[in-house]
């Protein structure tokens, strides 16, 4: 296959993605319907989706391999601090103002973006780009086998009205679309390997340590989405905090992202080392997760906090880390396709987190709804009866106007107990999606021991504006 691959200048790539994002982003502020609302996101995160990767091609562009950990360590950083922002700028005007100025706050902050991209970046061509080599065939066939795969995820954490179980993975809302998925991405493989200019170049992973880095990524991106997706839901129903501040009752996980991500990448810049950042890091996240299985409704802040604190170390390595591991494993004019496969590879484990950590929520929920509602003191008839309310009750909390509708007005004396059965149960069900934690840091620790301890060096590539 020949590498040199005609391609965009990440130059022109950077400023067509941040258009494309700026566009969105005004079209969805306009935005008066659902459909409008979706149409629009996808035109923004099409944009979105063409920063990230290029942005950190860009630095192994323009860096050398022992310089990039410091930068790729800011880019994580940068991440972690946009988690702790978001809420509290889009929740403000949210509730101030309108949810559409949420989308018009990127405006300003992207052209000032835009501009400094057009004055400072450079702006070199070294090959030409032609349209026609995009690999067409492969990025439709890539989507198609995402859509059903995380369709069926989705659905298996969905309950069945007629039963008020969760869809099993027979059902064929769940084995449907994963069977589709598995078809069509035995298909995507099968072009890629014969296609000219493939959006994943599967010869890359030939290299053990770049499939090492890829998959334990991948496995990184996993681990963290329990504490980032339930604990927000936590606060607010058990402890009954507002959805704006429950963000920020999380800052540790963040804070700790950041640090570690950043002092990962000063570590590497200055050491040329990386195995066993990413293992002690792995380690970390091990303890971290094991702590949060033991969650309880009375847990405190203060035990909390900590072990908030130290998932964002375990995972704040892996964030900026393996870009930089990455981009040394292949040739300077193939960093941009090798970052470009390895922000899928962790966006999916992100969306395909998201799913079965879901799913085992939603299961153990169910399992334990009715034990704990017992252990309230809720009488075993109406314990039956609100089984099928399993749903509402995950976010009950200190809000009980569902119960007060549904409940006849002989029993709403039980209010309290039920309350307290719900969120026993929710925390349960929380606490039990930390073993997904646990399994794949587990996997991430044996990822990271058999990756080489190599030592990045300064090289004099760096710069040559041969990217792709």
């Amino acid at each position: 296959m020949d590498d040199r691959i005609p391609h965009l200048i990440l130059h022109d790539a950077l400023l067509i993605g941040v258009c494309l994002f700026l566009a969105g982003s005004w079209l969805l502020g306009l935005s008066q319907t659902m459909n409008q609302l979706i149409a629009f996101r996808a035109l923004q995160g099409l944009g979105a989706g063409g920063i990230f990767p290029v942005a950190l091609a860009t630095v192994g562009d323009l860096f050398d391999a022992r310089e990039r950990g410091k930068y790729q360590g800011l880019f994580g950083a940068t991440f972690g601090l946009s988690f702790l922002l978001g809420p509290f700028i889009g929740g403000w005007f949210t509730e101030h103002i309108s949810w559409h100025w949420i989308f018009y706050v990127n405006i300003p902050v992207g052209a000032a973006a835009l501009v400094a991209l057009a004055r400072l970046l450079p702006n070199r061509r070294l090959e030409a780009a032609r349209a026609r080599d995009l690999d067409y065939f492969g990025i439709i066939l890539f989507v198609a086998a995402a859509v059903p795969l995380l369709i069926g995820l989705t659905q298996k954490g969905e309950v069945d009205a007629s039963t008020g179980l969760p869809y099993g993975w027979d059902s064929p809302g769940v084995a449907g679309p994963i069977a589709a998925s598995a078809v069509l991405l035995l298909l995507f493989i099968l072009v890629e390997a014969r296609a000219k200019h493939p959006i994943i170049p599967l010869d890359l992973f030939r290299n053990r340590d770049y499939s090492l880095s890829m998959a334990a990524s991948l496995v990184f991106g996993i681990s963290v989405v329990s504490a980032a997706l339930f604990m927000p839901r936590f606060y607010q129903t058990v402890r009954g905090i507002s959805a704006t501040a429950s963000g920020y009752y999380i800052w540790p996980l963040f804070v700790g992202m950041m640090g570690s991500s950043a002092g990962c990448g000063v570590l590497i810049s200055r050491t040329g080392l990386y195995k066993w950042l990413f293992s002690g890091s792995a380690v970390i996240l091990l303890v971290g997760g094991y702590l949060m299985t033991g969650l309880t409704v009375s847990t405190p802040d203060w035990a909390l906090w900590p072990w908030m604190l130290m998932l964002g170390v375990g995972v704040g390595p892996g964030v900026a880390g393996f870009t930089v591991v990455v981009q040394s494993l292949v040739p300077p004019h193939r960093i941009g396709v090798a970052t470009g496969t390895l922000t899928v590879v962790r966006q999916l484990g992100i969306v395909v987190g998201l799913a079965i950590t879901g799913t085992l929520f939603a299961t153990t929920f169910q399992s334990r709804l009715g034990p704990s509602l017992a252990s309230a003191g809720v009488p075993p008839a109406l314990t039956s009866a609100l089984s099928q309310y399993s749903v509402a009750l995950q976010s009950v909390g200190n809000g009980s106007g569902l119960l007060q509708r549904v409940l006849p007005a002989a029993e709403r004396h039980l209010l309290p107990q039920i309350v307290a059965g719900a969120n026993a149960a929710f925390t349960d069900a929380i606490a039990a999606t930390f073993w997904i934690t646990i399994a794949t840091g587990t996997a991430a620790l044996l990822l990271t021991f058999a990756l080489r301890n190599s030592e990045l060096r300064h090289d004099k590539l760096a710069g040559s504006g041969k990217c792709s």
